[in-house]
């Protein structure tokens, strides 16, 4: 039985990088060479101290997460980055690298993708039978997902009625993803763009990415877990999908392990970028559960529909993204229509005194700099031929090897 948490005692923090190799960028699709190279035998799951390392869907991926539960969100992005180092070290010898951001910027997924081939697969392959994987939206994306705790229905009605409120911010701060396939895809967060019909053929799985308005354990399973559990049976006939596994909204319930997580956050340039906006995130849920800003029934009172809207546009427009629905600014006690750029410096200025001072610069620089989205297109400034997009990505290969933000 997994231990019970109140809300905010603990943190578990997940990053995902792709292995592309050094000459080329190309992806390297070797996961299970690198974690055999650690751990002397093919195993899919490696505990290295605080961090974790594992597979992914897709065998280019791999995912460093906290090693449980923490307390200490602050030392994250030092452990992270040890890792990082560690991991390059080891690819060395064959040639490969990890590359930071949300999606490769000239993979073409029909050619590239390969599966993980072991422990887990038959999961994978039935995946693929039903969704068909080789596409962007599955082997091509890259994200930080942050999973908090709660004890009961009480903290989860909490937690979840200010998730649901703050996802629609979150592009306008974490999109990492403007490029596909050598082109600017007009989308900040590509990445989100395909997340959102990813999962078409069966669309109870995604629902409006949004979670719906339910705020008891019953209520979510009655009206997610249910519909999901009855959308999959025609394919899932050996009984081998769960539902927590299953269920791919932007923020899913873990009745499992008694946590929300949020899987909407783009990965960054370095651990340092990504922790400081996991920090500026769970300051802000603080904030809207311990009554600071909007109360409980005002969160809740929001529809999915009225949040998708809001955060359609900033898939597309990122932090330039314009909110103009009132009523959604007031919750964060402003009253006239806005950036999203502008929201984040407000909820900033309202929860720096409780983050920690290693991540002010950080945040500050993501502020007035724009998204690492906006800092991309800038340095490649319109030239998208093969040599500018390598020139610009191994600097961000560059970044996470040295975790330092990424400044045109």
């Amino acid at each position: 039985m997994n231990k019970k948490y109140h809300l905010f005692d603990v943190y578990g923090i997940e990053l995902e990088y792709m292995l592309v190799n050094q000459s080329d960028l190309k992806i390297a699709p070797i996961v299970d060479a690198l974690l055999t190279k650690k751990k002397g035998k093919l195993t899919s799951d490696i505990v290295n101290g605080k961090i974790a390392w594992s597979n992914e869907l897709v065998a280019h991926v791999v995912e460093l997460k906290t090693n449980g539960p923490t307390k200490d969100l602050n030392s994250l992005a030092d452990e992270f980055y040890k890792n990082v180092k560690e991991i390059n070290s080891l690819l060395q010898g064959q040639n490969a690298q990890l590359l930071p951001s949300a999606a490769h910027p000239f993979m073409k997924p029909e050619t590239d993708t390969e599966l993980w081939k072991h422990s887990y697969s038959e999961v994978y392959e039935l995946y693929n039978r039903i969704f068909n994987c080789k596409g962007h939206g599955w082997s091509n994306v890259q994200s930080v997902h942050i999973n908090l705790p709660f004890f009961d229905d009480k903290e989860f009605e909490k937690l979840h009625a200010a998730i649901r409120i703050i996802l629609p911010l979150i592009p306008g701060l974490s999109a990492s993803s403007p490029i596909l396939e050598s082109k600017i895809t007009g989308f900040k967060d590509t990445r989100l763009e395909y997340y959102k019909t990813n999962q078409k053929e069966i669309p109870e799985l995604t629902g409006l990415v949004i979670p719906e308005r339910v705020f008891t354990k019953l209520d979510y399973y009655a009206t997610i877990f249910e519909p999901i559990k009855k959308a999959i049976q025609p394919f899932d006939t050996h009984k081998i999908l769960d539902h927590h596994f299953l269920n791919s909204r932007g923020a899913i319930a873990r009745f499992d392990r008694n946590a929300i997580e949020i899987r909407l956050i783009d990965i960054q340039e370095c651990p340092k970028a990504d922790l400081a906006i996991c920090a500026l995130i769970i300051e802000t849920l603080k904030l809207l559960v311990n009554k600071k800003l909007a109360h409980l029934a005002a969160q809740k009172r929001w529809v999915k529909e009225d949040l998708f809207s809001i955060l359609n546009d900033a898939i597309k427009f990122g932090e330039n993204s314009i909110i103009t629905n009132l009523d959604y600014l007031n919750l964060f006690d402003i009253e006239d229509e806005t950036s999203i750029q502008n929201v984040w410096r407000h909820l900033y200025d309202l929860a720096k005194p409780h983050i920690h001072k290693s991540h002010h610069i950080t945040i500050e620089t993501i502020l007035n700099e724009g998204t690492l989205a906006t800092r991309i297109e800038n340095a490649l400034a319109d030239d998208f031929s093969e040599a500018r997009i390598k020139s610009v990505y191994t600097n961000l290969a560059d970044c996470l090897q040295n975790n330092l933000l990424f400044l045109k």
